[in-house]
């Protein structure tokens, strides 16, 4: 039998209408009047960044979402440690891994120059993630507009809040459910890991120690990462089409394929399979659901109005 609970009621109550608020507060038309030439730089300059390196366009996607996780999608993945803060690019999940600020950078100076002191750095990580998803052939979505930038960071948060590749399934559900998604939102976005790479040292431990892998892959995975040595020797997270945004992630995991020990755990005998097997044999499906998860993420804790500031370079605060 199942117990209604207050507190959780509550809680959910508090995160719908936190989500809500946030939705309101921001438009894909923020920028229509103030610098209507902004999306189009944007998207040409990661269309040209992705053509040049694929792999690019999972990195852009990964600052957003490393962004978002961390107090909300204020850009404080971007900055700089200073005297008084230490920043979150050194934090465990990014340090040596996090890639793609020359990018930002780049983009920031063209938009800069066509308007000044408009456009924020979260603004750009946010379109420069559902543009690289486009770029890389996945589903495009309306990005919410309007978000400014934060005046600090916090390494601490970011080793706190962004979940590891070593987790469990329980545990991913609930890194997922502190930010407000549903177990089907975390599957869904997991979908990202259908592109871009991975170094050694984060799947060394399921290359040498799991059962549930399939053994031709393991084999061809130890050539490039070795029992010791080689930790940032990197090898691609879907191992079939890694530079296409497709659901070739989620038939991997049905065979076992899963670089990850996360990514596995979502097809692992637990409460996931299912879904993993519907996005496995029904792509539209999954664009439909990361498309729509990826506005959530978007969503999230963004600073508005009078908050924050627009800075005129992402890495550091005005």
């Amino acid at each position: 039998m199942a117990y209604f609970s207050p507190s959780r009621f509550c809680m959910s109550i508090i995160l719908i209408c936190m989500f809500s608020i946030a939705s309101s507060q921001l438009s894909s038309n923020y920028y229509y009047k103030t610098c209507p030439q902004a999306l189009s730089i944007i998207r040409s300059a990661v269309m040209s960044a992705v053509a040049k390196e694929h792999r690019m366009g999972a990195s852009l996607l990964r600052l957003h979402f490393h962004d978002c996780f961390v107090n909300g999608c204020d850009a404080s993945v971007l900055l700089d440690d200073t005297s008084s803060f230490t920043g979150e690019k050194t934090a465990g999940p990014n340090v040596n891994s996090l890639r793609g600020f020359d990018v930002i950078d780049d983009i920031k100076t063209k938009v800069e120059a066509a308007c000044p002191s408009v456009v924020s750095c979260a603004d750009i990580l946010a379109l420069a993630a559902r543009d690289s998803v486009l770029a890389l052939g996945g589903p495009s979505w309306n990005v919410g507009l309007g978000r400014r930038d934060s005046t600090s960071a916090s390494k601490d948060d970011a080793t706190k809040d962004i979940p590891s590749p070593l987790m469990d399934l329980n545990q991913l559900i609930s890194a997922f459910s502190n930010k407000g998604f549903n177990t089907n939102e975390m599957v869904a976005l997991s979908g990202a890991h259908t592109t871009g790479e991975a170094r050694c040292q984060l799947f060394r431990g399921r290359l040498y120690n799991e059962t549930s892998i399939d053994s031709t892959l393991a084999t061809s995975l130890r050539q490039n990462c070795p029992s010791t040595g080689g930790d940032t020797n990197l090898s691609p997270l879907d191992t079939t089409t890694s530079v296409l945004f497709d659901n070739a992630y989620f038939k991997n995991l049905v065979n076992q394929k899963g670089l990850l020990h996360s990514d596995q755990q979502l097809f692992s005998g637990g409460s996931t399979d299912s879904q993993v097997t519907s996005y496995s044999n029904n792509p539209a499906s999954f664009f439909v659901d990361f498309a729509n998860a990826m506005v959530k993420m978007g969503n999230l804790s963004p600073l508005t109005g009078n908050d924050g500031q627009i800075r005129t370079n992402c890495r550091k605060i005005n």
